[in-house]
């Protein structure tokens, strides 16, 4: 099929005309995070076929690809869309660069929309905030106060503020009475950043709870840069089980909240009615922790952690315009708080009568077949490189490879895999996740490049066959880990300078914000 090259005016009027659409910069994460439109859901070529079924549900839905606009890698994505059945493409034509000289802005970073939605929340409400400082102070005086970790356990076990509890933010609303039982103790909600600091303090005071709430300003990097130690492996995170005295109060804030702002509810059988709806696209999303999540859900739901959800909705969410069905454990107080937020970034958000219980099935989306590589052993590969009677390829993330890697291996990735391989000595041994090699196989295939073998697991795999990895730090050179954006990851490695980097960077999005792209959010006028 002929791919329809959009123009940059047409596609600002399209995301802003009310009517689904899905904006996929289908470039490598590194690239993405270099430069891109503010409401583009990052869909890396390398991983296309496996992430487009929960991003984009909907086959029927319009889709415009974008990349740099001159790589040529969102033409080569929409032949491979419109192979499995995916019917209104567009390229945008001339790729962020084209955007560009039309005159629109294009952003830096990750999930751009929700820390752009975090600084709009602190302007609009004004939310309360300390500094590192601030806070040693309060320990120094002896201050009553409990300090809050609002994101996932596995970040807040990577590092935290010395005392800090884990309790993501979805959580904190449904939670926070099993934890503080004096009215007067000071809350503090500490995150990595900004956003969840932000956003977890604004929920609690949204939800009403009586107690004086702060947001720690820039987080575990503010706390870092102010020269203060950090906690590494903290195990402290919220009650598995709830204060059910308490559960009553906090249903009437929480219907109170969905009164404020405009919440449905909506009942299972108008769900499963959505769910047929070829002309819409609806998500089903169980925003409670993984443990219960892992315990049962709604067949069809993905688990999208309620405070993530919110901070990241474009990991979840490619479809603008589309429905979203929240889900919680029955109790209807998480599902209205995540709700709540997400109609003000501008979403069509709605809070599924009885939760998990409510007795709705949906089918999870598929992903394609992918061609069949013959398997390759650990000591095959290895006598095979002794030999130079093969050439291996590692197709995991770059980072990986500089870390660990099997020696002889060379690292590249599907949108240049048929390049590297042109001319290189057959077989072809692509190393990493599998269905990874597998797409990156594709490009191989079509290359004309027919022996391949597969060894699965990376070096892992290759280590617990008794074998020895090799690093190079310097390998690949940075300008090639086109997967990896340095300024976002590097802060998490105590850099410094990555961490004010990235502070002035979320400080700085609403200065890029113009007009038309404001009217999005929905947030109380200042």
């Amino acid at each position: 099929m002929k791919i329809r090259l959009l123009a940059p005016a047409e596609l600002q009027h399209a995301l802003h005309d009310g009517k689904e659409i899905a904006l996929l910069d289908v470039r490598e994460d590194g690239e993405f995070g270099e430069d891109h439109l503010l409401f583009a859901t990052p869909l890396p070529y390398s991983r296309l076929e496996l992430g487009i079924a929960p991003l984009v549900p909907r086959k029927n839905v319009r889709i415009v690809l974008c990349d740099d606009g001159a790589s040529g890698v969102a033409q080569r994505a929409a032949a491979r869309l419109a192979a499995i059945g995916y019917s209104d493409l567009s390229v945008l034509d001339g790729g962020t660069r084209g955007w560009k000289a039309a005159g629109y802005p294009l952003f830096k970073g990750v999930n751009v929309p929700s820390k752009l939605f975090g600084e709009l929340v602190e302007h609009a409400y004004n939310t309360p905030r300390i500094t590192a400082r601030d806070l040693v102070k309060m320990r120094e005086s002896g201050e009553d106060f409990a300090l809050f970790d609002g994101r996932p356990v596995h970040e807040h076990h990577k590092m935290t503020i010395p005392g800090s509890t884990c309790c993501p933010n979805a959580e904190l609303p449904y939670r926070i009475a099993s934890m503080v039982k004096n009215p007067k103790t000071k809350i503090i909600v500490n995150c990595a950043g900004r956003t969840r600091s932000i956003l977890g303090a604004q929920t609690l005071i949204n939800f009403g709870v009586p107690n004086p709430v702060y947001a720690l300003e820039n987080g575990t990097q503010g706390w870092y840069l102010s020269d203060l130690q950090l906690e590494y492996g903290s195990a402290r995170q919220y009650p598995e089980q709830v204060d059910t005295a308490a559960l009553p109060a906090q249903q009437q804030a929480a219907r109170a909240l969905m009164q404020r702002f405009g919440v449905r509810t909506v009942a299972a059988d108008e769900v499963a009615a959505w769910l047929k709806d070829d002309t819409r696209t609806t998500y089903l999303c169980d925003v409670r922790t993984p443990e219960e999540f892992a315990a049962g859900t709604i067949p069809g739901a993905q688990h999208t952690p309620g405070g993530q959800l919110i901070q990241a909705t474009d990991q979840w969410v490619g479809v603008r315009n589309a429905r979203i069905v929240l889900i919680d454990g029955g109790e209807a107080v998480r599902a209205p708080v995540v709700a709540s937020w997400l109609l003000q970034l501008g979403c069509e958000a709605h809070v599924l009568e009885g939760g998990v219980g409510a007795g709705l099935a949906a089918s999870p989306p598929a992903n394609p077949p992918l061609p069949a590589i013959p398997a390759i052993s650990a000591a095959e590969l290895d006598a095979m490189l002794k030999r130079g009677a093969c050439t291996a390829f590692d197709v995991g993330a770059s980072m990986a490879y500089r870390k660990a890697h099997v020696p002889g291996s060379r690292w590249s990735i599907r949108t240049r895999i048929a390049q590297d391989a042109e001319g290189a000595p057959p077989p072809i041994v692509l190393i990493g996740d599998a269905d990874v090699a597998r797409l990156a196989a594709t490009e191989l295939l079509d290359a004309g490049i027919r022996d391949l073998r597969l060894f699965e697991g990376g070096a892992a795999a290759w280590e617990k066959a008794g074998l020895s990895v090799e690093a190079s730090p310097e390998i690949p050179a940075d300008r090639e880990c086109i997967d990896y954006l340095f300024f976002v990851h590097d802060r998490h490695a105590g850099n410094r300078e990555a961490m004010k980097q990235y502070l002035a960077w979320e400080t700085g999005l609403m200065a890029q914000l113009g007009e038309q792209d404001k009217s999005v959010f929905r947030l109380p006028a200042h």
